[in-house]
């Protein structure tokens, strides 16, 4: 699928869930809500998370006492209606981080979704433990690509499985992280999702963008964090965020 075809399916498909609830003249405020790493995922055993070393944040919109997040490099305010939120054109990481917060919280209010709030302290921990054991049960022993430098899935998985990992961010870039060589993240990503028998995501692809160039039709994708919430449940793809409230 398309950039294009995926990102105008989730707008129209959003913007119908919110025109048959009546809520396109409802407003939201962002800003100021920008989560400190603490605030976001507590004190974790394992301190290089890239929102632990600066190199992202957490955005928080709460909509009629939910809340929704999403991680993003570029925070900033915004205040509009949801439908301004829905028309916004997707073409900055910003924009895509405020417009997949709205939809998580919204999608979290008509309960379409929920675990839209980042797990803390040994969340991360427990988390890839549960989804080693849950890799295991339904693939037995197969190659992982992992997208997204997360460490403590990392160093789980990487004593279980043979896994290759991607990421975006250029320090991590050809570093070995957990005895796993860090690869580029839009180098390399075509021989490593060839590679591989299971593609495990972070959902935050979503807000920067790459997210469709992980789609592939023999191969499972399964996702994982906060900040896909709501677009997996609207757009039917496998998240995996047990640890998340």
């Amino acid at each position: 699928m398309s950039k294009d075809k995926f990102y105008n399916n989730l707008i129209n498909r959003f913007m119908d869930i919110v025109t048959d609830n009546n809520l396109l003249e409802e407003r939201i405020r962002v800003g100021g809500i920008t989560l400190s790493p603490l605030e976001a995922i507590g004190n974790t055993e394992k301190e290089d998370f890239p929102i632990v070393k600066g190199k992202e944040k957490l955005i928080e919109v709460t909509f009629k006492g939910e809340k929704g997040q999403a991680f993003t490099d570029m925070p900033s305010n915004f205040t509009g209606t949801l439908k301004e939120i829905i028309e916004m054109p997707l073409e900055s990481n910003f924009n895509r981080a405020i417009y997949i917060a709205t939809l998580n919280a919204v999608c979290r209010y008509l309960k379409l979704t929920d675990n839209t709030i980042h797990c803390r302290d040994n969340g991360p921990e427990k988390c890839a433990v549960e989804l080693e054991s849950y890799l295991e049960s339904r693939f037995g022993n197969p190659k992982i690509a992992l997208i997204g430098f997360q460490p403590s899935m990392l160093d789980r998985l990487s004593k279980s499985f043979k896994v290759r990992v991607a990421d975006l961010d250029k320090n991590n870039i050809n570093t070995v992280k957990y005895g796993v060589l860090v690869e580029d993240g839009e180098k390399d990503i075509k021989d490593l999702l060839t590679w591989c028998d299971v593609i495990v995501a972070t959902g935050s692809t979503i807000a920067n963008s790459t997210i469709t160039s992980l789609f592939m039709d023999d191969k499972p994708t399964i996702f994982f964090g906060t900040t896909l919430a709501g677009a997996a449940a609207i757009m039917g793809l496998e998240r995996f965020c047990p640890c998340s409230k």
